[in-house]
């Protein structure tokens, strides 16, 4: 049986249109997913949309339209960038779905009531909506939300109480031991300083008298679930837990990997590791947390107006483009900055010029020269090139580091192209012809080991390289290579203009 892989990436909230962020969480949780299965593994990734809360609900009071309609038309928008990044994933979730979400969440409100972990009390506290939590004053600068930058409203209300405290020694146990690896270190020691702190509980339902708008509590209906509770629950969920077949849930559960932005790490790592640990169920092994992208040094903001549509991106630039310039050009666990101005040079210089150029430099000239098919080969030198790529891209990859996974690749087209020169490929054919089609059965190889090493971070790309050398990349070994030309990877751009 092959090993399984679950990997999940946080349920992007539909009170707004998506934007690059969005698109970097999608990418990168992505590629993790393309790259275990191309080891052979069995991989499952999920993700979806959050749908209930205060957010959700006055963004459709804005916009005039009945929340219901408001939450389907953005979650199909976000369907539609997965789709258009050439994201594969195997389910996508819908935290409305009363069929496949609800019942996981009515499973887990009785799971932590049995365990004595939820009672009720009256509150009084600073809600933020920007946040969907109660936040304390610590959170507040100005009278303002750090993050938001927006007044919080007092509210008091008597809520269902998750009892977390209860848990705090008992994550920091998990961490410590390696079963709970939270990933980079800096996000690890933000949640070893609120472990430290000491960890409070969490209101966990909204009267229903306020907020219509979520999934009832299970033996109370004048409750709603808190937002973020529910939508957590989602992962597993989306597995199976809370109906009837559970098989999936039982192969896939615990999560491999967890793929989330760094403002919520609070929620994934101390909130949904309590909610698991309170129900008897194992915690994921890794939760992997990426950085901001900044437009311009700048924060995006829609009071700014320098929010990133990806969809104009992939329009323009095509999916592998956009795919490549957010993992290669931002670190995959720090903050990272985005222009068009920086975009266009790693479009010119990395994908046009080096990739697109040496695969067609290869390519256009055994397909005028050579006829028919014929088979591998590496010498020493390039079997040394390509082992040593490939060493330091798994490596990466162990690490989390994209951007360095990609630098191991374009290690392997520079020595390509380094070839080419050297051996004045072009004068080959007419006084060399033997030494040209060894040459080019080495660089063809050369190629395949190039486009089964892109296979991860640019699937369409890995694709067209395969087809146009005459190879099935699932075949890694003994290729037989035909020739034929193909449109460029990466057509030079007309204009500089975005």
């Amino acid at each position: 049986m092959p090993k399984k892989f679950y990997i999940t990436s946080a349920l992007p909230y539909v009170n707004a249109a998506a934007h690059c962020g969005h698109a970097l969480e999608f990418i990168q949780a992505d590629v993790l997913a393309r790259y275990h299965r191309s080891l052979g593994e069995d991989v499952v990734y999920l993700t979806g949309t959050d749908e209930h809360g205060v957010k959700n609900v006055r963004s459709a009071e804005e916009a005039g339209i009945p929340v219901e309609k408001f939450v389907d038309e953005n979650s199909a928008r976000f369907r539609k960038l997965i789709e258009a990044l050439h994201v594969s994933v195997d389910y996508f979730i819908r935290t409305t779905d009363r069929k496949i979400h609800w019942p996981g969440v009515e499973k887990m409100w009785r799971a932590l009531q049995k365990c004595g972990d939820i009672y009720k009390k009256q509150y009084k506290g600073f809600y933020c909506v920007g946040h969907e939590a109660f936040i304390t004053k610590k959170d507040l600068e100005g009278g303002r939300c750090i993050l938001h930058k927006s007044e919080p409203e007092i509210i008091e209300e008597e809520n269902y109480f998750f009892r977390l405290s209860k848990y705090t020694e008992k994550i920091k146990k998990y961490v410590t031991s390696g079963r709970f690896n939270v990933i980079p270190k800096s996000a690890e020691n933000e949640l070893f300083h609120l472990l430290d702190e000491g960890l409070s509980d969490v209101s966990a339902s909204r009267p229903a008298k306020d907020l219509k708008w979520g999934i009832p509590i299970p033996w109370d209906s004048s409750h709603v679930s808190y937002v973020w509770l529910e939508a957590l629950v989602s992962y597993i969920s989306g597995l199976g837990y809370g109906r009837k077949s559970v098989t999936k849930f039982k192969k896939y559960w615990p999560a491999d990997v967890q793929v989330i932005g760094k403002d919520i790490l609070r929620f994934h790592a101390a909130i949904w590791p309590g909610m698991l640990l309170s129900a008897g169920l194992p915690l994921p092994k890794t939760l992997f947390v990426h950085g901001f992208i900044s437009v311009g040094g700048e924060k995006m903001s829609k009071t700014i107006g320098n929010v990133v549509d990806p969809f104009p991106l992939v329009e323009k630039y095509g999916a592998d483009a956009v795919r490549y310039y957010f993992l290669r050009e931002i670190p995959a666990t720090h903050d990272g900055d985005f222009t068009y101005e920086k975009f266009e040079q790693r479009y010119a210089a990395d994908l046009a010029k080096g990739l697109g150029n040496f695969t067609a430099r290869v390519v256009n000239l055994g397909a005028r020269h050579i006829r028919g098919s014929f088979t591998s080969y590496q010498s020493v030198r390039t079997k040394k090139a390509i082992l040593q790529a490939e060493k330091k891209f798994h490596k990466a990859m162990r690490d989390f580091r994209f951007d360095e996974a990609l630098q191991a690749i374009w290690e392997l087209i520079a020595y390509g192209d380094k070839f080419v020169d050297s051996s004045r490929l072009w004068e080959l054919p007419d006084k060399n012809p033997k030494k040209f089609a060894s040459h080019m059965a080495e660089l063809c190889t050369l190629l395949g080991n190039i486009a089964w090493l892109l296979g991860s971070f640019l699937p369409g790309t890995s694709k067209d390289i395969a087809r146009q050398i005459g190879i099935n990349l699932t075949e890694k070994h003994d290729w037989k290579f035909k020739l034929k030309k193909g449109k460029a990877l990466f057509p030079m751009l007309s204009t500089s203009k975005a």
